[in-house]
């Protein structure tokens, strides 16, 4: 049975995304997303991602409060920032900052955490140098954004997944 349903929790939240996109449970769209449930599962075997281990389950919850809270705090500020254009333009610029993450995963989760955020985006990451920059819409201080950065994300993702 592994052998042709090599992810089944992939397949079948595929199937259930499938559904709620479409909003019907019709015996089509049923074969339907469970045959491409079936073969991203198969696309993701080629892929061989590799396998990761969690590590510390309670800070999930902890990294997963700061990402609300700042990713409401980023939603509040890019409002400001927008309805005050006209007075004093937004100081945008770029930040690099050194990464000591190296599990791919976690890399991956970082990336979704700091484009998720409104007013930042996730630009580039140099693995030989461990640096990662990123672009900010309402730039003051850039060792601000570094040990924000350092701080509330890397160090819970580093107990999580490392």
């Amino acid at each position: 049975m592994r052998y042709w349903f090599p992810y089944p929790l992939l397949s079948l939240s595929l199937l259930m995304l499938w559904l709620l996109i479409n909003q019907s449970v019709s015996p089509g769209h049923i074969a339907l997303g469970t045959m491409l449930g079936v073969v991203f599962a198969w696309i993701m075997v080629n892929l061989q991602p590799d396998k990761t281990r969690l590590k510390n389950f309670g800070r999930i919850a902890v990294l997963a409060g700061h990402v609300a809270v700042d990713v409401l705090r980023s939603n509040i500020a890019v409002m400001t920032v927008i309805l005050r254009a006209g007075r004093r333009p937004a100081n945008s610029g770029f930040v690099a900052i050194d990464i000591s993450l190296r599990d791919e995963n976690a890399l991956a989760l970082l990336a979704c955490i700091l484009t998720a955020t409104p007013g930042t985006a996730w630009l580039e990451f140099d693995r030989q140098t461990g640096v990662l920059l990123i672009h900010v819409l309402d730039l003051e201080n850039g060792a601000v954004w570094s040990d924000l950065i350092k701080r509330r994300y890397e160090t819970p993702l580093k107990e999580i997944f490392e």
